[in-house]
């Protein structure tokens, strides 16, 4: 069994989702089909999700939301109609949105799961209507009757263990199921969603609760690059990637699959195969448990992200101080931060961290270390970009350091700091932020096509 995952730009008109259905039914094997809200139909375009949250915006504020809610019910509207559809379902559509505005408009966080829910949900029933004219046995299947309980945090939702029991007997279903993304349904009754890009993780839930032998995600992209695309021109496809180097290169801005989705499907091993749903011929990119390394080039990707802030500390005698390190962090924890890195000497520690986790908390969190953790130094850096190189097998490669570094230096960029995670297969470097897409060149030319850019 496979189930296939189609993002909001393959579903995002009528033309797409026809691709969708010839994908679909084009194999036995795909019985479950997990799908997005309507996405950009063009490059000005708007995502239903995005207007989904203005009209909660309007309705939270008590103004007229009527031409925003016609607005979506009407861009559901052509879809149904360019499928020749009955226009029914727009009226369950337009009743739906105003049943959730009256019933939550004093609970904001409720609407605004409830109505984000709505994007991937009217979908869902459109295409499954859809599919069943066509002479396809198809069945809507809502996140509630497919068991995915979720706990009950407003935009954060997490799969409760009971719901991958629950999900097993989709397998006992005879016809085509369409389940939308992005949302589940908690203890209490009320809809929850999954972080943005949560539809990824749907499927991957239904993938490991199904026990599937794939899991398929298709988007608008023939795969994973090496390296963003709008920096590098025309970057190679990764063949295949494993989970850690997909987490790790997520972490540091590749957006093609949501990082979060991978962990439902580690424990069991279960492959994901991105693909591209305007071109299904081409073979997209494997994520495994595991895979053969190339020893001839360790470096499976290279990716960077902005908007880091670091604070550096540092302390005679650091070293021999039982607690330091705990303290510090517990400063941290006091004001709900996480961090990323964490590169440290004898004497010193650097602790870096997503910008906005800081943002309006700097000064307080800079006080509490100097009164609590007795530092001889304090500062904190801004704009730091974070320069991902990473590939299963590098620890063994004697010298892969050395070549990234090289070429860093042959483009002149100064590196702030660099750590080795322990898992041995990523390396970090921080670097100034106008520096980002130069070294992003720069090491992919050194690394693919064994040039310098020389600055």
């Amino acid at each position: 069994m496979k189930v296939a995952k189609f993002g909001g730009s393959s579903v995002s008109n009528a033309e797409q989702i026809k691709k969708v259905l010839k994908i679909v039914n084009s194999d036995p094997e795909r019985k479950i089909t997990i799908v997005s809200a309507p996405g950009k139909r063009h490059q000005s375009d708007i995502k239903t999700t995005d207007l989904l949250i203005r009209l909660y915006e309007k309705a939270i504020a008590k103004l007229n939301y009527t031409a925003k809610k016609e607005e979506i019910v009407q861009r559901y509207a052509d879809i149904v109609h360019e499928l020749n559809m009955d226009d029914h379902i727009l009226k369950s559509i337009d009743e739906t949105l105003e049943r959730y505005i009256t019933t939550l408009k004093n609970k904001p966080p409720r609407l605004l799961d409830a109505l984000l829910s709505c994007g991937e949900d009217f979908n869902a029933q459109i295409i499954a209507e859809y599919n069943n004219s066509q002479g396809i046995p198809t069945r809507y299947v809502s996140p509630g009757e497919a068991g995915i309980t979720v706990s009950d945090l407003p935009q954060n939702a997490q799969i409760l263990d009971h719901s991958y029991e629950e999900l097993y007997n989709l397998r006992n279903y005879k016809e085509k199921l369409i389940i939308p993304g992005f949302f589940g349904i908690s203890r209490q009754n009320y809809v929850v969603t999954f972080p943005r890009g949560g539809s990824d993780i749907t499927g991957a839930i239904v993938a490991r609760g199904v026990r599937a032998d794939l899991y398929e995600n298709f988007t608008d992209v023939s795969g994973i690059f090496r390296a963003n695309p709008v920096i590098v021109k025309q970057p190679q496809v990764i063949d295949e990637i494993t989970y850690r180097e997909m987490r790790e290169l997520s972490y540091a801005g590749f957006g093609v699959f949501h990082d979060e989705a991978l962990q439902p499907l580690h424990k069991d091993r279960i492959p994901v195969l991105i693909k591209n749903t305007n071109r299904p011929h081409e073979l997209g990119t494997y994520i495994r448990h595991d895979r053969e390394i190339n020893t001839n080039n360790v470096v499976s990707g290279i990716s960077c992200d902005k908007g880091f802030t670091v604070i550096n500390i540092k302390k005679y005698l650091m070293n021999r101080q039982v607690g330091f390190t705990r303290k510090v962090l517990g400063v941290l924890e006091d004001y709900n931060i996480s961090f990323d890195h964490m590169p440290s000497g004898i004497d010193s520690i650097s602790i870096i961290m997503r910008s906005k986790e800081i943002e309006h908390k700097e000064e307080q969190v800079l006080n509490d270390i100097r009164k609590h953790c007795d530092v001889d130094e304090l500062g904190v850096e801004h704009d730091l970009a974070i320069l991902m190189i990473v590939g299963e097998g590098m620890h063994r490669i004697v010298g892969t350091a050395s070549r990234i570094t090289h070429a860093l230096a042959e483009a002149n960029i100064n590196l702030k700091m660099m750590n080795q995670g322990a898992s041995e297969i990523s390396i970090m470097f921080g670097i100034d932020v106008e520096d980002a897409e130069k070294a992003v060149k720069a090491t992919y030319e050194y690394c693919y096509n064994g040039k310098c850019i020389v600055t």
